[in-house]
Protein backbone atom coordinates (compact mmCIF):
# COMPACT_ATOMS: atom_id res chain seq x y z
CA UNK A 1 0.00 0.00 0.00
CA UNK A 2 1.16 3.69 -0.47
CA UNK A 3 2.27 5.89 2.22
CA UNK A 4 -0.76 7.90 3.20
CA UNK A 5 -0.17 11.70 4.33
CA UNK A 6 -2.98 13.22 5.68
CA UNK A 7 -3.29 16.97 4.88
CA UNK A 8 -5.27 20.22 5.69
CA UNK A 9 -7.74 21.49 2.39
CA UNK A 10 -8.07 24.54 0.83
CA UNK A 11 -11.39 25.35 -0.31
CA UNK A 12 -11.11 25.03 -3.83
CA UNK A 13 -9.75 21.59 -2.73
CA UNK A 14 -12.72 20.49 -0.60
CA UNK A 15 -15.58 21.91 -3.60
CA UNK A 16 -13.47 19.48 -6.06
CA UNK A 17 -14.08 16.41 -3.30
CA UNK A 18 -18.05 17.52 -3.03
CA UNK A 19 -18.15 17.43 -7.21
CA UNK A 20 -16.30 14.17 -7.22
CA UNK A 21 -18.60 12.96 -4.28
CA UNK A 22 -21.97 14.42 -6.18
CA UNK A 23 -21.20 12.72 -9.22
CA UNK A 24 -20.66 9.65 -7.76
CA UNK A 25 -24.04 9.95 -6.57
CA UNK A 26 -25.55 11.05 -9.67
CA UNK A 27 -25.48 7.05 -10.12
CA UNK A 28 -27.99 6.12 -7.67
CA UNK A 29 -29.95 9.52 -7.46
CA UNK A 30 -33.12 9.30 -9.89
CA UNK A 31 -33.81 12.65 -9.23
CA UNK A 32 -33.29 15.85 -7.56
CA UNK A 33 -34.87 19.04 -5.96
CA UNK A 34 -34.08 21.93 -5.63
CA UNK A 35 -35.55 24.66 -2.84
CA UNK A 36 -35.48 26.60 0.22
CA UNK A 37 -37.65 27.45 2.46
CA UNK A 38 -37.17 30.75 4.96
CA UNK A 39 -40.05 31.68 6.84
CA UNK A 40 -40.86 33.85 10.11
CA UNK A 41 -43.58 34.54 11.99
CA UNK A 42 -43.86 38.44 12.92
CA UNK A 43 -45.97 40.23 15.70
CA UNK A 44 -45.76 43.83 14.62
CA UNK A 45 -42.32 44.98 13.61
CA UNK A 46 -40.76 41.93 15.68
CA UNK A 47 -39.52 38.20 13.72
CA UNK A 48 -40.67 35.87 17.14
CA UNK A 49 -39.79 33.12 15.30
CA UNK A 50 -38.89 31.01 11.58
CA UNK A 51 -37.60 28.25 10.20
CA UNK A 52 -35.16 27.10 7.46
CA UNK A 53 -35.12 24.18 5.05
CA UNK A 54 -33.76 23.27 2.04
CA UNK A 55 -34.78 20.68 -0.73
CA UNK A 56 -31.71 17.69 -0.89
CA UNK A 57 -31.66 14.32 -2.42
CA UNK A 58 -34.76 11.59 -3.22
CA UNK A 59 -37.56 14.98 -2.27
CA UNK A 60 -36.35 15.19 1.26
CA UNK A 61 -36.48 18.49 2.69
CA UNK A 62 -33.95 19.06 5.46
CA UNK A 63 -35.05 21.49 8.44
CA UNK A 64 -32.23 22.97 9.78
CA UNK A 65 -33.38 25.73 12.21
CA UNK A 66 -36.57 26.71 13.70
CA UNK A 67 -37.14 28.71 16.47
CA UNK A 68 -39.63 31.07 18.36
CA UNK A 69 -38.40 33.07 21.11
CA UNK A 70 -39.47 31.72 24.97
CA UNK A 71 -41.88 34.66 25.69
CA UNK A 72 -43.60 33.58 22.30
CA UNK A 73 -44.02 30.00 22.88
CA UNK A 74 -47.04 27.43 23.72
CA UNK A 75 -49.35 30.12 21.55
CA UNK A 76 -49.54 28.11 18.40
CA UNK A 77 -46.96 29.77 16.82
CA UNK A 78 -44.26 27.04 15.91
CA UNK A 79 -47.15 25.04 15.11
CA UNK A 80 -48.36 27.31 12.43
CA UNK A 81 -44.84 27.82 11.55
CA UNK A 82 -44.42 23.78 10.74
CA UNK A 83 -48.00 23.57 8.84
CA UNK A 84 -46.82 26.20 6.32
CA UNK A 85 -43.08 24.57 6.21
CA UNK A 86 -45.52 21.50 5.48
CA UNK A 87 -47.66 23.09 2.85
CA UNK A 88 -44.92 24.71 1.28
CA UNK A 89 -42.42 21.26 1.63
CA UNK A 90 -45.33 19.71 -0.45
CA UNK A 91 -45.36 22.57 -3.30
CA UNK A 92 -42.06 21.94 -3.54
CA UNK A 93 -42.22 18.25 -4.80
CA UNK A 94 -41.28 16.93 -1.38
CA UNK A 95 -42.37 13.72 -0.19
CA UNK A 96 -40.45 13.24 3.41
CA UNK A 97 -39.23 16.29 5.80
CA UNK A 98 -36.49 15.21 8.33
CA UNK A 99 -34.88 17.28 10.74
CA UNK A 100 -33.12 16.88 14.29
CA UNK A 101 -33.01 18.39 17.58
CA UNK A 102 -31.54 18.49 20.71
CA UNK A 103 -33.11 16.71 24.05
CA UNK A 104 -33.58 20.35 25.58
CA UNK A 105 -35.10 21.33 22.22
CA UNK A 106 -38.07 20.63 20.63
CA UNK A 107 -38.72 16.70 20.71
CA UNK A 108 -42.60 16.51 22.11
CA UNK A 109 -43.35 19.45 20.16
CA UNK A 110 -42.00 17.30 17.06
CA UNK A 111 -43.65 14.41 18.41
CA UNK A 112 -46.97 16.37 18.65
CA UNK A 113 -47.17 17.31 15.11
CA UNK A 114 -47.11 13.90 14.13
CA UNK A 115 -43.49 12.98 13.43
CA UNK A 116 -41.83 9.69 13.54
CA UNK A 117 -38.66 9.46 15.79
CA UNK A 118 -36.39 7.56 13.49
CA UNK A 119 -33.18 8.03 15.67
CA UNK A 120 -31.26 8.88 18.30
CA UNK A 121 -27.95 8.88 20.45
CA UNK A 122 -27.21 10.25 23.71
CA UNK A 123 -23.78 11.40 24.55
CA UNK A 124 -22.67 11.00 28.77
CA UNK A 125 -20.18 12.38 28.85
CA UNK A 126 -20.85 16.38 27.48
CA UNK A 127 -24.54 15.62 28.67
CA UNK A 128 -26.51 15.54 26.17
CA UNK A 129 -29.13 13.59 23.70
CA UNK A 130 -30.32 14.42 20.02
CA UNK A 131 -33.21 12.40 18.02
CA UNK A 132 -33.65 12.36 14.54
CA UNK A 133 -37.13 12.85 13.21
CA UNK A 134 -38.71 11.90 9.96
CA UNK A 135 -42.39 12.85 8.11
CA UNK A 136 -43.99 11.07 5.06
CA UNK A 137 -45.94 13.87 3.76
Amino acid sequence: MNDITIIELNEDQVEALETRLNDFDEKYISYKLDGRIHIGARIGDTIVGGIDACMTAFKILYVSTVFVEEKYRQQGIGRQLMSELERRAISLGANMIRLDTFDWQGKDFYLALGYEQVGFYENQKDGFSEYFFLKRL
